[in-house]
């Protein structure tokens, strides 16, 4: 299914400008002559250029972008430093103890792939308007949905943004309320919602459809508190209520074929971007989570970079201390030993643990084991973690396997990246209808992902339940921060993080320093200056 779209974004090599990622450097550079009098004559021409609108998204498979802000600040994902390795000027420290300096690069690098987004899809919907013909409306009306979600995003992280619609506008941009942004997104998701398209087809597989600006609308719902001072469950219940009853999507019976190598026909997934080793690279988790050594246990066809682990206490929230007793609860996921005794929860192939094995069935060989790791040269992921820093197990911490490894694959993985899937969807409604008191209703929806995993009912439901619940079905799918924030559980200490300040300002990351610097327009954030 996802082959069809994904040919119409190769088409992108016709593009018609490359555009700055910068929301302070409003000047493009022409790279040939085409332009919308001479280029817009058919739908194939208009994919060919809204395929660079969604090429945009292909950063989110990839180090140091706006997926690792979120997940190395949470309490899901840690990057130890491992003597000389993953140092790397102690930013990615930086962001999991909570210390966020303005001139953290990887800020700087989130803020570029969100206004790099922002403006490609303003200078797009500039071309299109330019036609005014009803085919050109229609793309304008998706493109303004995209747009939308780049500013979700960047509203989530950053809060005060600058608001950047008018592509003919090269004057710096000045921040906007994070109620002013908020507000846009709304207006611009409610008047494009009709005008999206409806269908799940092989067309619209990894575009903007009605059901992913709902997915939108029911994600920011859920978060309006945090983002406006003003809840708006029910508003969050109603967007989610509606991708539900649509029947297009249903619960993959088995969890992991949401990310298989091949998910493109998962019945779960809303809104993905659509990954090709070969004709759309830059999905290198493979590359990031695993063990130099994994090059074996995987037949890879390059090595590994040892860098980003589970926390432990993350992981142990999978583990049930009576049905599954032990410190470690050993797991495999994809090599070919069937999980330990007692453990239910089917979730756990979220995560590469235990000791690591070669096609031909022999334990993989770390032949640059330190003296420190406790499991010698065998190679052995152990769920525990000794320190962030400076010398951290190269064996420690439970890796990302989340999505299916391919044996003998490249840095390049093939399967499509999630974005948005109707297992966070019931999820939010449960939580929306717990808050406003159907605690009954909650629970039955709490209990439908809990039966897809595996793993016993719930009777009862409370907060802590709920997100905990959360973690173990949205690993690592650039939820958790917000649900830690929304749960008030983002201030909390947890293994090499201390509680955070009382001014709560690390709720939103700051300006990035290179911005400001560019920009005198932009006032930091509070608490960052």
């Amino acid at each position: 299914m996802k082959k069809s779209f994904l040919r119409r974004i190769l088409l992108v090599g016709l593009g018609l400008t490359v555009f700055s990622q910068s929301c302070t450097d409003l000047e493009e550079e022409l790279y040939s002559d085409i332009t919308a009098d001479n280029f817009f004559k058919n739908e194939e021409e208009f994919i060919a250029a809204l395929g660079q609108a969604y090429a945009a998204f292909g950063g989110l498979g990839n180090h140091f972008n706006l997926w690792s802000i979120n997940e190395i600040s949470s309490d899901e994902i840690a990057i130890s430093q491992k003597g000389g390795d993953w140092y790397d000027g102690g930013v990615l420290i930086q962001l999991h103890e909570h210390n966020f300096p303005a001139n953290n690069g990887l800020f700087n690098s989130a803020w570029g792939m969100i206004y790099g987004g922002i403006n490609t899809t303003n200078r797009l919907i500039y071309s299109f308007e330019q036609l005014g013909t009803p085919q050109a409306d229609a793309f304008i009306a998706e493109l303004r949905a995209v747009r939308a979600l780049w500013y979700y995003w960047g509203m989530d992280a950053f809060g005060n943004i600058p608001l950047v619609t008018d592509f003919t506008d090269t004057e710096p941009p000045a921040n906007a309320t994070r109620q002013e942004v908020y507000n846009f997104i709304e207006s611009e998701l409610d008047a494009v919602i009709g005008l999206l398209p409806t269908e799940k087809t092989a067309a619209t597989y990894g575009r903007m459809t009605k059901w992913a600006a709902l997915a939108i609308k029911t994600k920011m719902y859920l978060n309006a508190e945090v983002y406006t001072g003003t809840a708006q469950w029910a508003k969050a219940a109603d967007a989610a209520e509606q991708i539900i009853n649509s029947g297009l999507y249903s619960l993959e019976p088995v969890y992991s074929d949401n990310f298989a190598i091949n998910n493109q026909n998962s019945g779960e997934n809303i809104y993905v971007y659509p990954y090709d080793k070969v004709f759309a690279g830059g999905f290198n988790w493979v590359m990031m989570t695993l063990h130099l050594a994994s090059q074996t246990t995987f037949s890879l066809t390059q090595q590994p970079w040892n860098g980003y682990q589970t926390v432990e206490e993350f992981y142990n929230s999978y583990i049930d201390p009576v049905k599954n007793p032990g410190p470690q609860g050993d797991v495999w996921a994809g090599l070919a030993l069937e999980p330990s005794e007692g453990t239910q929860d089917e979730r756990l192939s979220n995560f590469l643990v235990g000791p690591q094995y070669n096609p031909d069935g022999t334990i993989t060989q770390d032949p640059g084991v330190d003296a420190a790791d406790p499991n010698g040269p065998d190679l052995t992921f152990t769920p525990a973690l000794n320190e962030l820093f400076p010398n951290g197990w190269r064996q420690g911490g439970a890796r990302i396997g989340k999505y299916e490894i391919e044996r003998g694959g490249t840095n390049n993985m093939s399967n499509d990246f999630v974005i948005f899937r109707l297992g966070d969807i019931i999820l939010s409604l449960a939580e929306a209808k717990f808050r406003m008191g159907n605690t009954g209703e909650a629970l039955v929806l709490v209990n439908q992902i809990r039966e897809r995993a595996g793993v016993d009912p719930f009777t009862t439901l409370t907060s802590d339940m709920l997100f905990d619940e959360r973690g173990r079905e949205m690993y690592v799918e650039m939820t958790r921060r917000q649900d830690q924030i929304r749960f008030g559980k983002w201030h909390d200490a947890w293994w090499a993080k201390a509680a955070d300040p009382a001014d709560t300002h690390e709720i939103i990351f700051p300006i990035p320093q290179p911005q400001i610097d560019s920009n005198d327009k932009l006032v930091q954030n509070p608490g960052y200056n």
